[in-house]
Order: structure tokens, then C-alpha cells, then sequence
């Protein structure tokens, strides 16, 4: 029974993880420009809208409009060291990799200023934003399962074993400002945020004792979950905005979006009959264990709330230098099983940014970017893990014409390692969590 109850509980585990910068659950880059930059908390441009809403005041007069394509390549892997099973003194040592999928992400704004008043609108993925797939399971059951075999005196060349595991999260967010220019310095916004929860958690554990040609395989272990959940969320948010000469001071509030997301249980399976059979205490803990996962049971999935804050400074009229600082509040973000009681203390990231207008047709970024989740060792999970790390991204824009821009942008993101003893059925087990990140993108700016 306690070989099947982690096996099921890691099957049913299964969360991905933001494919974007920003926070446990928060995604912050929408617009190319962040892309080749990082800190935008001082914009003026399009992308104000979402980096700094009452900075739109200052923008554009009249009608702007901007798509942006960001095409992010990751990998999560799990390197599992842990004892040989069979009686030699060599410890086994695998990595399970995860490959994280997200083809297409989009972000679309929208605005129009006249005089001292603006509105914006935006629709990107605000959280998450994408598909994680463990081809060959993770360590959390892929070790219990071999020490489960080796303790029925099963050897590897004698039993199959099929593990898949599949996770998607997208936050959808639809966003809406209206800033106004109170004074030739000051100005504020406040808008409101449509959040759009949609995802699914698939897999399957699959165990046969191999036979000779012409029988039948017998059935060992067979666990099959297909769920998907689908929820809505709204968060208001505030911001100020100080512009005096060249120097402009931002700030921006994203109070916590509640997210408590149904299930909607399609498959959720657990066999074969003969080893409920053969373990009959094992009914009311299955009861028990599945409940989290069976049709519409809630799972809490919040948005943190988010202080920005930013300084920039024009050097001279060709040359921009910002920085900024971010504060998610996921202490206070509920989570599933209660997993913010599991960090230090919220996330924070660091930015600096530098854009240099060569001339009036090709203007080039860099920037740079820390983030620090404070996690501890009981938050990790082979599924949802997070670490440290710093990014880096660089690009440009070319002016076609006064109406049209193009901006082309990538950074990458890269992470310290995240080492921890744990165990499983009281199997010992060291793990190194490992992460890669790229993202390229693309977009254009119109003004009318």
C-alpha cells in the first residue's frame, strides 16, 4: 500500500511552471520590448500599458496599436542519484527531463491618448503559458516503482514500465487603463484585469511483468489521470507615475487575483483489480488520495499581488537608462496544498535596462534581470520546482516609417542549480534541479 500511495500522489502532482520572466505564477514580458530591454517601468510607449499604465499620459496622441510573437524553448530537468536495489555498492544516477512547449505567445495592445487623458487595453498570457511533458516520468515514482519490483524479486529485463506525464497552464489576461495627467509632473491610472485559468494535468504509470512469446503480458501497475480545469479571476491595479526633465519615477500595484479553479475529470483510474486484491486496507486511503483530483474539486492557483517600482534617467536625447524592482507577494497567494507556507519570503527581481537611439531609424537595447524565489526544500516537487537565476536580453527596433516600428528581441535566462536530500517510501535520494530558458520574439508598433 505505501509503494502505490506515493506513485499515485506523484502521478497526480503534475503542474507546469511559467514559461515567461517573472514570478512563481506571474508572467512580465508582453511586448518585444521587454525582450531586448527588462525594465520598462519608466515607458512611455505602447508597452506602457502593462510596465507603467500612467505613463501612457505621456505617450502617443492619439491611436497606437501593437502585436507581439515570443517563441520560449525550456527544459526542466530532475537528476535523481539513489541506491542500486539489486545489492551493488554503485548508486544509480538518472536525469529526467521535462521539455517545455510553447510554440506561440502572443500579446496584443491598444491605445489612444488625447491631451491629459488615455486609455489602454492589452490581451497576453499573464500567467504560466505552456506545456511541460516528462517523457519518462520523474524520480518520485520512477524509484519506488524499481524498489517496489526489486522487493518482488522482479529484475529491469523482467518488467516493462511505460511513464507519461503532461502538464499545461495558461492564465489569459485581458487588461484594461484609463490614466490621467494631473499636473505637468504627476500622473495615475487605474485599470482592471480579466484573469482566464485553463489547463489540464494528463499521465499514466504503466507496469508489465514481461512473458514468454505468445502469452499474455500480466498487468503489475496501471494509473491513468486526465483532468482539466478551467476558472476566472479579476484584480484591480494602480499606478503613478513623476516626470520632471529627464528623470521619471514609477509605480505600479497589482493587487493578488483569487483563482479557484474546478475539476473537470475526464479519467481517473487505478488498477489492476488484483493489487486493490491483494492490499484491501488500500480502498479508504485511495478514497482519500484522490479526492483533490476528482470532478469538481477546487485547486487554488492565485496571482500574487505585485509591487513595481522604477527609475529612468535620459542621459542625453538618444540615450535611456532605467532600473527597477519587483516585489510578489506569494506569501499571501494561496496555492495548491498550501505550498506559500513553503517560501521564505516573496519573489524579487532587479532589473536594469539601457536603450540608445542610433539615429532616427534603428534604436538597440540590452538589459538585465535577478530573481530570487526563496523557495525551500519542501516547495520543490520534480514537477514544480523553481530556481534562482539571471537573464539577459538584448535586441532592437527599426523605425520604417513615422506609423510603423518593428522591434525583434531575445533573452535567456540562466539558472543556479537547486540541490536537496529527500526520500521516497523511505528511500534516500539526491536531486539536482536544473532549468534552461530561451525566448525569441518579435513584434510591431503603429501609430495613426
Amino acid at each position: 500500500m505505501k509503494h502505490f500511495r506515493i506513485t499515485f500522489a506523484a502521478l497526480a502532482a503534475l503542474v507546469s511552471l511559467p514559461m515567461m520572466a517573472g514570478g512563481l505564477m506571474t508572467n512580465t514580458n508582453y511586448h518585444i520590448a521587454f525582450d531586448r530591454m527588462m525594465a520598462r517601468g519608466a515607458s512611455f510607449d505602447i508597452d506602457a500599458i502593462y510596465s507603467n499604465p500612467a505613463g501612457l499620459s505621456w505617450g502617443h496622441e492619439g491611436w497606437q496599436l501593437s502585436f507581439n510573437w515570443q517563441n520560449p524553448h525550456q527544459w526542466r530537468n530532475v537528476e535523481a542519484t539513489y541506491p542500486d536495489f539489486y545489492g551493488s555498492p554503485t548508486m544509480n544516477s538518472h536525469k529526467f527531463k521535462g521539455k517545455a512547449e510553447a510554440p506561440f505567445v502572443p500579446g496584443l495592445f491598444a491605445s489612444y491618448r488625447h491631451d491629459r487623458w488615455s486609455l489602454g487595453a492589452m490581451i497576453g498570457i499573464v500567467g504560466s503559458g505552456g506545456t511541460v511533458t516528462f517523457k519518462e516520468g520523474i524520480p518520485m515514482f520512477s524509484v519506488p516503482i524499481q524498489a517496489m519490483m526489486a522487493q518482488n524479486r522482479l529484475t529491469p529485463e523482467q518488467y516493462d514500465l511505460d511513464a507519461w506525464l503532461k502538464g499545461r497552464q495558461f492564465i489569459y489576461g485581458v487588461q484594461l487603463n484609463f490614466a490621467y495627467r494631473l499636473s505637468d509632473h504627476w500622473s495615475a491610472a487605474v485599470g482592471l484585469r480579466g484573469n482566464i485559468y485553463d489547463g489540464y494535468n494528463k499521465g499514466h504509470v504503466v507496469a508489465g511483468m514481461k512473458m514468454p512469446a505468445g502469452m499474455s503480458p500480466v498487468e503489475l501497475l496501471n494509473l491513468q489521470l486526465d483532468v482539466d480545469q478551467s476558472g476566472f479571476g479579476v484584480n484591480p491595479l494602480l499606478s503613478l507615475n513623476y516626470r520632471y526633465k529627464g528623470l521619471t519615477l514609477s509605480a505600479r500595484y497589482e493587487f493578488r487575483t483569487k483563482l479557484n479553479i474546478p475539476n473537470d475529470t475526464h479519467t481517473l483510474e487505478i488498477g489492476p483489480e488484483s493489487l486493490i486484491e491483494r492490499f484491501p486496507e488500500m480502498a479508504g486511503s485511495i478514497g482519500a488520495m484522490t479526492y483533490p483530483y476528482q470532478d469538481k474539486v477546487k485547486t487554488r492557483y492565485d496571482l500574487p499581488a505585485l509591487l513595481a517600482v522604477a527609475a529612468g534617467y535620459e542621459i542625453c536625447p538618444n540615450l535611456r537608462i532605467t532600473s527597477e524592482f519587483h516585489f510578489f507577494d506569494d506569501k499571501n497567494a494561496k496555492m495548491a496544498d498550501n505550498r506559500q507556507k513553503k517560501i521564505g519570503h516573496g519573489t524579487t527581481e532587479y532589473l536594469l535596462g539601457l536603450e540608445w537611439d542610433i539615429n532616427k531609424t534603428f534604436t538597440v537595447s540590452c538589459g538585465t534581470q535577478r530573481t530570487d524565489y526563496a523557495v525551500k526544500d519542501e516547495y520543490q516537487q520534480n514537477t514544480t520546482f523553481a530556481c534562482d537565476s539571471h537573464s539577459v536580453g538584448l535586441g532592437g527596433a527599426v523605425n520604417v516609417n513615422e506609423h510603423l516600428r518593428f522591434n525583434l528581441g531575445y533573452f535567456c535566462s540562466i539558472y543556479s542549480d537547486y540541490d536537496r536530500q529527500t526520500s521516497y517510501m523511505g528511500i534516500p535520494v539526491s536531486e539536482t534541479y536544473s532549468r534552461t530558458n530561451h525566448v525569441l520574439g518579435l513584434g510591431f508598433d503603429y501609430k495613426f
